[in-house]
């Protein structure tokens, strides 16, 4: 029986706003994601973030917004950014920031304290993925402290215990949780420290490192 994936609100080091959201069937998603209070025309709502980079964000208001509209969301208490809607579909609207933020502190403050979920982070840069004596080239697509989302056209057994590494990181073990076509989720056997992800986050906005993507 296939694993339910779970939607959490994606964070992306991108300077670019998210775009919009691939279509996707119902039922495959079990969704729990960020809540953020939402300041537009002087009265306060509540909406959901499914995505945040450093130029923007992704939002499912609960009443309707117009594009062009000027607004503000709060990401954490006392913490908001403010931005113009540039596009309204399905629902779903993207926020263009006024300013670029700096996603990778938001990601440290927003580490204090419990969480719900801990979040993920959009990346596009090389991994290699060991199961047994086979190691994989594969690209990362997005980490959290408790896993990651990688792509390859290499076939990775579901339950498989492999070894991800990359520069940056120490070699982590961890399960095959899951596979969407070329996309494989895997489950560390470890979470990683806070400070640990945050260095490793750092070391990607180095001007010689990989680009990460939102």
């Amino acid at each position: 029986m296939a694993k339910q994936r779970v939607e959490t609100t994606l964070y992306s080091l991108s300077a670019n706003p998210p775009g919009r959201p691939e279509r996707r069937n119902g039922g495959r998603y079990f969704s729990l994601l960020r809540v953020g209070a939402l300041v537009i025309d002087g009265r306060r709502e509540l909406c959901l973030i499914r995505n945040v980079s450093a130029g923007g964000m992704l939002i499912q208001p609960y009443s309707p917004i117009a594009p062009q509209t000027a607004l503000s969301v709060e990401l954490k208490h006392g913490v908001a950014v403010s931005g113009v809607a540039q596009w309204v579909d399905n629902g779903l609207v993207g926020l263009n920031f006024d300013e670029p933020i700096d996603v990778v502190a938001l990601l440290t403050k927003s580490a204090d304290g419990p969480q719900p979920r801990m979040p993920r982070i959009a990346l596009n840069c090389p991994i290699w993925v060991r199961e047994d004596a086979d190691v994989h080239r594969t690209l990362a697509i997005n980490i959290s402290q408790g896993g990651m989302c990688v792509e390859t056209t290499a076939l990775l057994g579901i339950d498989a215990h492999v070894i991800v590494s990359t520069p940056g990181l120490q070699p982590t073990a961890g399960v095959v949780k899951w596979q969407d076509g070329d996309f494989y989720g895997i489950g560390f056997n470890r979470v990683f420290r806070v400070d640990e992800l945050m260095s490793f986050l750092q070391g990607l906005q180095q001007p010689n490192q990989w680009q990460t993507a939102g």
